[in-house]
């Protein structure tokens, strides 16, 4: 397994890292949950990535469970703050109220006295970003978070935490957004906004929640036990379950071949290339899904073979950098 700095930090995260989302504590028993981290530690991955609103929260307590009696410096753990996790108006946000509270149950959850990288899940705009950015500080001069970083940010949005961060001195150094060959939104100003304030991109969904894979078919049933016709990934992924993209998905396949691999290991390989992400996130139902994606580590696309990508995906890729995911502002 190959290593890269998270941004322009010292912290060295795996090239693949384990993400539980729609997985533990939902879609997967907890043994098959527990047999995939097994199978990535021994694969060499480093980087697990959680959150206290999967499953609400009992994807951390499986994580903090599978993780139990690891060496903890030989990990990276990694969770996120926002969405609700209970009935109450301060149980969501990125309030200073909801930030301490929520970590303290993560780290509970997790079995652990800290988190390596504790990120805003999203974009509050109900509570002031200084106030955000100060628990953040306070939680890291308290040791409870090592470093701190967001997820779906946008642009202007992130150019606005990082000089609050640096005048707080604290290590600001990760987003964490939805990037594939189908999914590029970021490339065009979260990309350059991240670079400039020296944050490396954690990016998830690198498969298209499995579409990339070429199991999805025109006009053929959805696989059994796959996310699409799991009722909480439905619609994450229904956007790319058009015909002509699938179509598109399939003449992908000899590229794949060509490159000596599967179709999933050449959609992770393909986001690995862009030299701003520091990590990829796989998800997985089953060990041997884990065994199979850690191939696409190290692995080097030539030009010509990523040019022939664009040409077959074509004006199937989102490009919009509107569609970064970002919540309503609340009133």
């Amino acid at each position: 397994m190959n290593h890269r700095h998270l941004g322009r930090s010292g912290l060295m995260v795996s090239e693949i890292a384990y993400g539980n989302w729609l997985t533990h504590g939902s879609q997967v028993e907890k043994e098959a949950a527990l047999a995939c981290v097994r199978a990535a530690l021994e694969e060499g991955i480093t980087t697990f990535d959680t959150a206290d609103v999967y499953a609400a929260t009992r994807a951390e307590e499986v994580l903090g469970e599978a993780l139990a009696g690891e060496r903890r410096a030989g990990l990276e753990i990694c969770t996120k703050v926002y969405w609700p996790t209970g009935p109450g108006p301060n149980d969501r946000g990125l309030s200073r109220k909801h930030v301490f509270e929520s970590i303290h149950g993560s780290l509970r959850r997790l079995r652990t006295d800290y988190v390596d990288l504790y990120q805003a899940h999203r974009y509050d705009y109900a509570t002031p970003l200084e106030e955000t950015m100060l628990a953040f500080a306070d939680l890291v001069r308290q040791g409870k978070a090592l470093y701190v970083g967001v997820s779906e940010w946008r642009a202007e949005q992130i150019e606005a935490a990082a000089p609050l961060a640096r005048e707080l001195k604290i290590p600001f150094v990760s987003n964490q957004p939805q990037y594939s060959m189908l999914w590029r939104v970021i490339e065009d100003q979260v990309i350059p906004a991240s670079e400039r304030a020296g944050l490396g991109q954690i990016v998830w969904s690198p498969i298209a929640q499995g579409v990339l894979t070429g199991k999805y078919r025109t006009g053929q049933p959805l696989p059994v036990g796959s996310r699409a016709a799991h009722e909480d990934g439905a619609r994450f992924i229904a956007k790319f379950l058009t015909d002509d993209l699938l179509g598109r998905v399939q003449q992908l396949q000899p590229i794949a071949q060509e490159a000596g691999l599967t179709m999933a290991q050449l959609a992770i390989a393909w986001v690995l290339q862009n030299r701003s992400v520091s990590a990829a996130i796989v998800g997985a139902t089953r060990p041997e899904q884990v065994r199979e994606n850690v191939k696409a580590a190290g692995v080097k696309l030539d030009d010509g073979l990523m040019r022939r990508i664009d040409e077959v995906l074509g004006e199937a890729v989102v490009r919009d950098p509107a569609r970064t995911a970002s919540p309503e502002k609340r009133p």
